[in-house]
């Protein structure tokens, strides 16, 4: 209003016609992405909302049931052992990828062929499907997979990588971390070329080592990259599920099924839609949560060390 306080009547009207087209032209271009979010995003996420508080079997008509299915999840053992697993493939598959990947870029952060083709390797398997990469090592480790098959001629007993129960466990994880930790070291790579090279320089005439280098400097100016690598690798694993399929198929006696693996092989092949859904729901909040936790714990790490 300040701004209008000096002209015209006709003046003004001028310029606020030009606001109002600038505010159309604004709200156009707006327009179709907010509709396709909408489509997309939120009418699906409301609609699967609505079906996790009904009984549904997929054909028949939803029965409104309120939370019961809520309550049922966490009465549900099946549940409870497949969260179990979740989180100890999410804890462990995002440490040991961000803290391998980290290492890896570390000593390849220098540009050279090497080190490029190097990196190449390490991304290669990310470019492959998950499917293709459970079969394949499936084959490998499986009980006439090629190492049991190695080790049974020189007399070996079989070792139980998939269908031990703590051997299947710790073997998903191992091809999970192989899969993904390429990823990470694309970002950290990409992360380490804006670290300042004068930076480094100073600090190692003020007589730094390379590890102190790495641990005081290098590593506290990606740590947002750090965060986000953490945050993709967190969400990601908990929804972890085509590896599973196809590499463990959930067994043995359920001890590799994921909590996405139970919501898709087991809820809805039982007809179960509006509990399947109430677990999807859930996990969708879960995922949410934890993302929002490790970005403000990073944050308020952050105002600590600013002083803010």
């Amino acid at each position: 209003m300040v701004e209008l306080a000096g002209l015209t009547d006709a003046q003004r009207r001028v310029r606020r016609r030009a606001r109002l087209r600038e505010s159309a032209l604004s709200f156009g271009m707006m327009g179709p992405a907010v509709l396709l979010y909408t489509v997309m995003t939120v009418v699906p996420v409301g609609v699967a909302v609505y079906l996790s508080l009904t009984d549904w079997d997929g054909f028949s008509t939803a029965a409104f049931i309120g939370l019961d299915n809520y309550k049922h999840l966490f009465d549900d053992p099946s549940s409870s052992d497949a969260w179990y697993v979740t989180g100890l493939i999410a804890v462990a598959g995002t440490v040991l990828m961000v803290g391998l990947g980290l290492v890896y870029a570390l000593a390849l952060k220098a540009r050279s062929r090497a080190n490029s083709f190097f990196r190449a390797v390490a991304y290669f398997p990310h470019v492959i499907s998950a499917l293709i990469l459970g079969y394949l090592w499936a084959a490998i480790l499986g009980t006439n997979g090629a190492i049991n098959n190695t080790l049974a001629k020189f007399g070996v007993e079989p070792v139980g990588f998939l269908f031990d129960e703590k051997f299947a466990v710790i073997s998903l994880i191992g091809v999970i971390v192989w899969a993904g930790f390429g990823f990470n070291v694309v970002l950290f790579v990409a992360a380490l070329q804006t670290v300042p090279a004068e930076l480094l320089e100073a600090a190692a005439i003020d007589g730094a080592s390379r590890r102190q280098i790495n641990l005081r400097v290098v590593i506290p100016m990606i740590a947002p990259v750090v965060t986000v690598a953490t945050v993709l690798n967190l969400v990601g694993l908990i929804r972890a599920y085509d590896i599973v399929v196809s590499l463990t198929g959930g067994g043995p006696a359920g001890s590799t099924q994921t909590f996405t693996y139970l919501i898709l092989a087991r809820s809805f092949e039982g007809t179960k839609v509006g509990y399947a859904t109430a677990q999807a729901v859930f996990l969708m909040v879960v995922s949410a949560v934890l993302a929002l936790f490790v970005t403000a714990l990073r944050n308020r790490q952050d105002q600590a060390a600013t002083g803010r």
